[in-house]
Formats: structure tokens, C-alpha cells, sequence
């Protein structure tokens, strides 16, 4: 569930501007793998966010989530287990970075970053 939400949309964008460029499959490949562990870092960095921010800080009505009984990454990995992930996946998507032979992927890297450390 949590791939095909802002996961997809995400990775969508990675792979638009990839689609834009004369890039190969093992390109393709690796911008795919950055943009699915990107996508799924914002989305466990969410759920973090959703038990450890206020409802004013989010913009949205914090525990939501929680009073919903809805699953997420902190109900069953539990709050540290579920930021070791997002730090897991942030270093998923700088390998895959790293993997592509791109150039220049500084801009790319920061955003993985960004996701990961939005809260702070």
C-alpha cells in the first residue's frame, strides 16, 4: 500500500526527468531503485512525524492515523525501528545514486536527504 501512494508519485517524477535525457536501462534501473526508496522513506518519515509532531507543525491533524487504527511503519516496527528504516532506505537510495554512473546525482542525493531529515 504504502509503494503506490506518494511512493509512486515520487518515483514517477524521478523517472520523468530520466525520461527526458538519452539515459540506459542500467540508468533507468537505478533511478528506479532510488525512487522507490525514496518514496517509501518519505512515506515511514510520515508516519513517524504523525506520532512525534504536532497537528500545527504538520499542517495536519497529528495521530491520525493512530485514532483511525490504521497500520503504519511506527504501530509495527515501533518509533526506533521505524526511523532506522527511513535511515536504511535513505542509504538504498544514495547506493542506487551511486550505481547509476550519473555525473552529477548532488541534487538527487540532497533530496534523499531532505526526506529523511524533514523533521528535524
Amino acid at each position: 500500500m504504502h509503494r503506490r501512494k506518494t511512493g509512486a508519485l515520487l518515483k514517477a517524477s524521478v523517472l520523468m526527468g530520466a525520461a527526458c535525457g538519452p539515459v540506459g536501462p542500467a540508468v533507468w534501473e537505478a533511478l528506479g531503485v532510488y525512487g522507490d526508496a525514496l518514496g517509501l522513506a518519505f512515506q515511514v518519515v510520515d508516519d513517524i512525524l504523525d506520532v512525534t509532531q504536532a497537528s500545527e507543525t504538520l499542517g495536519k491533524t497529528a495521530g491520525k492515523d493512530l485514532d483511525n487504527n490504521k497500520p503504519t511503519y511506527v504501530s509495527v516496527l515501533g518509533l526506533e525501528r521505524a526511523r532506522a528504516h527511513a535511515l536504511e532506505l535513505r542509504a538504498q537510495a544514495q547506493a542506487a545514486l551511486q550505481r547509476s554512473g550519473l555525473a552529477d546525482t548532488s541534487a538527487l542525493s540532497l533530496l534523499a536527504d531532505k526526506v529523511v531529515e524533514r523533521d528535524n
